[in-house]
């Protein structure tokens, strides 16, 4: 499993990180499947006690772009000893990462597919870390006339009835995931010259939609880290200011299961598990600004029990599906409630 997992770093090890540096606002963040350069010989490490450890984290792109665990790994890095290899992707090639063995832990934003991560016993002891929201941008000039539309899957319809260029990431990314459920909300098989799926982390995708005069379904945060640098605008909110909950955006922490590979470096995951939803931790987050704006808001500490963060939506006790959406919206609004400033 060691072999397998340094052939699996070597193989990509292009654009990577250690532990990331300054990312905040750029604009031409690492495409899915970057990796940390260096050869990690294995999740855990060996030799002398007190020896720097090693962490595989798979994580979201969005993560990346925006700069956020720039402020997050050094601090844990520090207190812990250890070294985070972070393996920057999108979700759905994240989680596919910690499903083959070669991640300890993964931090991720689409709970559908997290949820069948848990329940394929690969992951366990996830917990809510932190959200922010979707929004739909275009030009300026809105060929599509969906400004200030409080429905995703209206704006949605009328991109694809005038056949306004939207860019897609269409990479598997959490972002692509819920791209793809609003389009089958509204209804529609997005497809024709209007509709270019490109491959590409957020940033680029933004990037790309800008040069286009298209639109695109971005999470707030690296909208916010990239705007210097675009001319794309909001078009349509999301929830956290008063868009519809549809574009909610949550992320979650999950450690891979040590009984599904024995070699993960699980006493650590469990660590950085831990630390992100710590009082540091989630002040860290909190106080993490772009272009004077907070791009993410904490979640992880509550004074009442939230026990659906640990199990699968769909673990309701007999529940539907539809009342376990209904739940999860309605704790989304809550959050937004709780931690969103009324002038956000």
């Amino acid at each position: 499993m060691a072999i397998e997992r340094r052939r699996f770093l070597q193989a990509a090890g292009v654009g990577a990180v250690l532990g990331l540096s300054g990312c905040t606002g750029n604009t031409s963040p690492p495409e899915a499947n970057n990796e940390t350069a260096e050869d990690s010989g294995g999740s855990q490490s060996e030799g002398e006690s007190g020896a720097t450890q090693e962490l595989t984290l798979a994580t979201t792109t969005s993560t990346y772009d925006t700069g956020l665990l720039d402020a997050l790994n050094p601090v844990f890095e520090e207190q812990f000893n250890a070294r985070v290899k972070t393996i920057s992707q999108g979700t759905g090639a994240a989680i596919e990462t910690a499903r083959n063995g070669d991640a300890d832990v993964i931090l991720v934003h689409a709970r559908g597919a997290e949820d069948e991560f848990l329940q394929d016993g690969y992951g366990v002891n996830r917990r809510d870390v932190m959200f922010n929201d979707f929004v739909v941008v275009g030009p300026a000039d809105d060929p599509a006339g969906i400004s200030g539309m409080e429905s995703a899957t209206d704006a949605f319809a009328a991109i694809a009835e005038a056949e306004a260029t939207f860019v897609s990431r269409g990479d598997d990314s959490g972002t692509n995931k819920k791209e793809l459920l609003i389009w089958e909300a509204a209804g529609v098989e997005p497809s024709g010259t209007w509709y270019r799926e490109i491959g590409k982390g957020m940033g680029d995708t933004l990037v790309q939609a800008d040069q286009s005069g298209a639109y695109t379904l971005s999470d707030r945060g690296t909208f916010l880290a990239t705007q210097d640098n675009v001319d794309l605008e909001i078009q349509v909110q999301g929830p956290l200011k008063g868009g519809p909950t549809i574009l909610k955006n949550p992320y979650g922490v999950i450690p891979v299961n040590p009984a599904k590979y024995p070699d993960v470096n699980y006493s650590l995951a469990m660590a950085y598990a831990g630390f992100l939803t710590s009082p540091e931790g989630q002040e860290i987050i909190s106080n993490y600004t772009a272009n004077g704006s907070q791009l993410f808001f904490p979640n992880a500490l509550s004074e009442e029990p939230q026990f659906g963060q640990y199990v699968p939506e769909s673990y309701d006790g007999g529940e539907n599906a539809s009342s376990s959406a209904s739940v999860s919206d309605a704790q989304f609004e809550s959050w937004v409630a709780q931690h969103v400033p009324e002038d956000f």
